[in-house]
């Protein structure tokens, strides 16, 4: 590509300057690699954005969007439905915690959450709760870059040039302490931390309070694992105070600790879960929210004849998405691809924390097939190092994603040891070689 043919794509979450510069491309991808347009291999470290998590170029899914294409390209989803959106839901919903098997479609990760948002607000006006409209986020979180996600969001750069977001929100405190540093897996101590949301009961009311979303392992700001017994104890929290509790799953849904949710993995089951990314293998964009039933009854069975939820998306079930979610549901079931990150957990485990070691890096994060490498900032450059590490390993024939200074890893669920060891190693070269 000529240079000039960049400069109509206005890019996302972006350098634009800088990228256009010197432009990275990807031309094609199969399995485990993406190729650039000279051809040369890229090893996948993170499925792309955390959703190519059956790898990348499934036959099965591709031909199940070109037959859908083919058969029923669009249909409109208010008060109309297609058959395979009610498959698909009905799919999901079997996959979920007991009780989570109301689905509601949508386009996007960033959409599924303020879909939940809205959810648990009708919810409690529904159960006659009207005054409960504040929503309780997390320091740290990232629940996409809607004016609901970026108002219960807590990373300052999504929020700082929008101005006022959603009135009466509030944040609990991030779990991350670098006391607790190259913790395997969970941190053993600070359960404590989940008592944050008797501070908010205590400083706003129960009574004015719908919701606390949380990540169950915070993605986007650099892999921060839950310390145990952390969710048990905001579960029991929002319980005992009539607050739902939303979980965040759009990274953690579908296999990426070993299990179909975090919830399932952690044994803790919210009132509500946002999708996305794994849901279509990243294929065709779609979110979905899993409600519980009584969440679901709630609303639709107490209201008025009609019209139950005023909320949708002109993309709602779309048919190819639903194609590709059905037959990326098959691929995780017949290959057992949750149960093999499972059984990759440890080994995952040991490769990413022998890079302790190499230089800068302060902290290693990880939890079933997912990573945080942290690195010192440089001084008066945050986030400098980090990127010199992704351009790097990008000229090095692999793809990392990086948030501030930390390396973050969640690659394909049909990784190899060999290919886990590939990634380890050209992390550690590149770290030995960077300032």
């Amino acid at each position: 590509m000529h240079r000039n043919d960049l400069s109509a794509y206005w890019m996302p979450f972006t350098d634009n300057r800088g990228f256009k510069a010197d432009p990275r491309l990807l031309a094609s991808a199969e399995g485990m690699h993406y190729r650039t347009p000279e051809g040369r291999p890229l090893l996948d470290g993170v499925a792309g954005l955390w959703c190519v998590n059956a790898g990348h170029g499934r036959a099965r899914i591709t031909e199940a969007i070109q037959r859908q294409a083919a058969i029923l390209d669009y249909a409109p989803p208010f008060q109309l439905g297609h058959p395979l959106a009610f498959e698909l839901a009905d799919r999901v919903g079997q996959i979920m915690p007991a009780g989570l098997d109301r689905i509601f479609f949508a386009g996007s990760g960033s959409e599924a959450v303020d879909t939940a948002l809205k959810i648990a607000l009708a919810y409690q006006r529904a159960i006659g709760q009207g005054s409960r409209t504040r929503l309780i986020g997390r320091e740290r979180g990232y629940h996409g870059v809607g004016f609901g996600g970026i108002s219960v969001g807590g990373i300052v750069n999504n929020r700082r040039a929008f101005g006022v977001q959603l009135p009466g929100t509030d944040h609990l405190r991030h779990t991350h302490d670098p006391a607790r540093g190259f913790s395997r897996g969970q941190p053993e101590s600070g359960a404590e931390l989940a008592d944050d949301l008797e501070r908010l009961v205590a400083l706003h009311g129960a009574e004015t309070i719908a919701a606390v979303i949380v990540e169950p392992v915070a993605g986007s700001t650099g892999v921060l694992i839950p310390p145990r017994g952390y969710l048990e104890r905001l579960r029991e929290i929002a319980t005992r105070h009539g607050i739902l509790l939303i979980f965040d799953e759009v990274i953690t849904g579908f296999g990426r600790l070993g299990a179909a949710t975090a919830a399932e993995h952690f044994g803790v089951t919210p009132d509500l879960i946002t999708l996305a990314k794994g849901l279509t293998n990243g294929a065709v964009p779609m979110g979905a929210v899993a409600a519980s039933r009584h969440v679901h009854d709630a609303i639709v069975e107490g209201a008025a004849p009609g019209i139950e939820l005023f909320h949708g998306y002109t993309y709602s079930g779309h048919p190819l998405a639903a194609a590709a979610g059905l037959a990326t549901l098959d691929t995780y079931a017949e290959e057992g691809l949750f149960a093999r990150a499972a059984t990759l957990a440890s080994v995952w485990e040991e490769a990413v924390h022998s890079l302790r070691d190499h230089p800068h890096v302060i902290d290693v994060r990880n939890l079933g097939l997912v990573a945080g490498i942290e690195l010192a900032p440089r001084p008066g450059a945050p986030g400098a190092r980090a990127m010199d590490v992704f351009r790097r390993c990008f000229d090095t024939g692999l793809l990392v994603r990086v948030t501030g200074d930390t390396i973050a890893l969640s690659p394909p669920l049909i990784i190899e040891d060999a290919q886990i060891a590939e990634v380890v190693e050209r992390i550690g070269a590149v770290l030995d070689e960077t300032a």
